[in-house]
């Protein structure tokens, strides 16, 4: 039977599979939508198995902040091309308000998500197949707090979460969000630094020491120093202020809200 111009645009519109190939999935299919739909997403999945060895290192990265919930996903695939193409972008938007909406625990979870036009998962194996290249959502991160923010930085490549105690002046906490992205910083405060990173940059130090010639009953008191000056690049609340080097982002919080803290962030990043 013969199938019809808008049946064909439907199917595109769900599957994102290009006009011939949801045409001749139709033919295939008979007109069944339901088939087609299958049919477009087994080949998906052969061109997914096809492309298992290539390297997703472009994408684009995308976070929301709204109602104590905040979240960034990446989107990966092969090429700037694809990563900037609204198509792909719009699917990147579509999995990260499904994590907005649904507030999934991992990863897994937001794949498993099932949205009108097939789950997550599904969603970027018909995009593999329209496309011809590797697809994966390479992160998902969230946060939960009193208060949160988030900040995308120019060209989807980059996108900071950041949670409060309370609720912040929206100026100070998109400087955070900025600070976070432009800095990266490992954690909050000191004791947020996992024990084995610490001990290996204490170790470092150590090392670094000894080679220079310095007295071994030194070596210690020169790695906790050392130390020190990590914490101060590692740490947020040590950072220096990128806006104004004469403060530290502890500073900076303190001289905005006297009560205003950071709990918790998270930083994604694609090749920046």
């Amino acid at each position: 039977m013969a199938v019809t111009m808008a049946e064909i645009q439907h199917l595109r519109k769900m599957t994102g599979a290009g006009m011939m190939d949801c045409k001749n999935a139709l033919n295939e299919a008979n007109g069944d939508f339901d088939k087609a739909m299958e049919i477009i997403r087994k080949k998906g999945q052969a061109v997914a198995a096809k492309r298992e060895d290539r390297e997703a290192s472009e994408g684009c990265v995308l976070a929301k902040a709204a109602n104590g919930f905040a979240a960034v996903v990446a989107l990966q695939c092969e090429t700037d091309f694809v990563a900037k193409n609204e198509e792909f972008v719009a699917l990147t938007q579509q999995i990260l308000d499904a994590a907005m909406e649904h507030k999934p625990a991992t990863l897994d979870e937001l794949l498993a998500i099932r949205l009108p036009n097939g789950t997550v998962s599904q969603l970027i194996t018909d995009k593999i197949g329209a496309t011809g290249e590797k697809m994966e959502l390479g992160f998902y991160e969230f946060v939960k707090a009193p208060h949160v923010t988030s900040y995308i930085h120019m060209g989807n490549k980059l996108g900071t979460i950041v949670g409060f105690n309370k609720a912040a002046d929206e100026q100070v906490a998109k400087d955070i969000a900025m600070q976070i992205a432009a800095m990266s910083p490992v954690s909050v405060t000191p004791e947020g630094i996992p024990a084995e990173v610490k001990e290996k940059e204490f170790e470092i130090a150590r090392e670094k020491a000894r080679e220079a010639g310095k007295p071994e009953n030194l070596l210690d008191r020169i790695a906790e120093g050392a130390l020190q000056k990590f914490y101060k690049e590692a740490t947020l609340l040590q950072q220096e202020y990128v806006k104004d080097s004469k403060l530290t982002i502890g500073e900076f919080l303190k001289k905005n809200d006297k009560e205003l803290e950071v709990i918790t962030f998270k930083r994604v990043s694609l090749n920046v």
